[in-house]
């Protein structure tokens, strides 16, 4: 007699409940991976930045308002506490270090 293996629960649903303090986004209960998350969720918009968490599509379920399946479209990593944007990349350093750190000539100099 072989021992059937429990359930896999691999639902992913959200409950939207209300709107966040800007108006900008929803508030969520979010069930998966059997716990409970609160959260928030806001559209895409061309030219804003995505910080970290995860880029999900919400499919609505048939006959139960607020309640909508989640699906993942990618896991964004986690924002940077402190400090500058990385924006320059190896490329721009080199050059950086090239252009200003150059050792100085002095016979070129008036």
């Amino acid at each position: 007699m072989s021992q059937d293996a429990p359930p896999k629960d691999d639902r992913d649903v959200a409950f939207l409940y209300g709107r966040t303090e800007d108006g900008d986004g929803y508030r969520l209960l979010r069930a998966r991976k059997g716990r409970i998350e609160a959260g928030e969720v806001r559209p895409l918009r061309e030219g804003r930045p995505l910080h970290g968490g995860e880029l999900v599509k919400l499919k609505p379920r048939e006959n139960v308002p607020n309640l909508y399946d989640v699906e993942v479209s990618c896991e964004l990593p986690a924002r940077r506490e402190s400090g500058p944007a990385q924006v320059a990349t190896e490329a721009y350093r080199r050059n950086w270090e090239r252009i200003f750190n150059a050792p100085k000539d002095e016979s070129s100099l008036n």
